[in-house]
């Protein structure tokens, strides 16, 4: 019997990739290998969330729905963050821990 494709699909909308580019443009301009090294560390960590992305915790917050959002850490200081709907994970925002990020809530 074929075994049941238990892999996700992961999607990033508009709004993280603008994120993205917006953190790495920023580090380009000071140091253009961790510029890099953000981008491969987001690929990774959001090609990792094909298997199991039930894993990585909620992002808890009175101002949020209650256990709508998950948060996974990467590259040290930057929080990926998304919402899983049936075989689909969504990345919604891509944030910089180091910064006031309560606006995004």
């Amino acid at each position: 019997m074929a075994e049941e494709n238990k892999n996700f699909t992961v999607k990033i909308t508009k709004t993280a990739w603008k994120m993205l580019i917006s953190h790495v443009s920023f580090l380009a301009q000071v140091n253009i290998p961790a510029a890099n090294k953000l981008i491969n560390s987001f690929e990774n960590a959001s090609k990792s969330l094909i298997v199991m992305p039930e894993r990585n915790p909620w992002l808890e917050n009175d101002s949020l729905p209650f256990q709508k959002y998950r948060k996974l850490l990467f590259c040290k200081h930057y929080l990926l963050i998304y919402q899983i709907r049936e075989r689909s994970v969504y990345v919604t925002s891509v944030v910089d821990c180091r910064q006031n990020f309560k606006w995004l809530l």
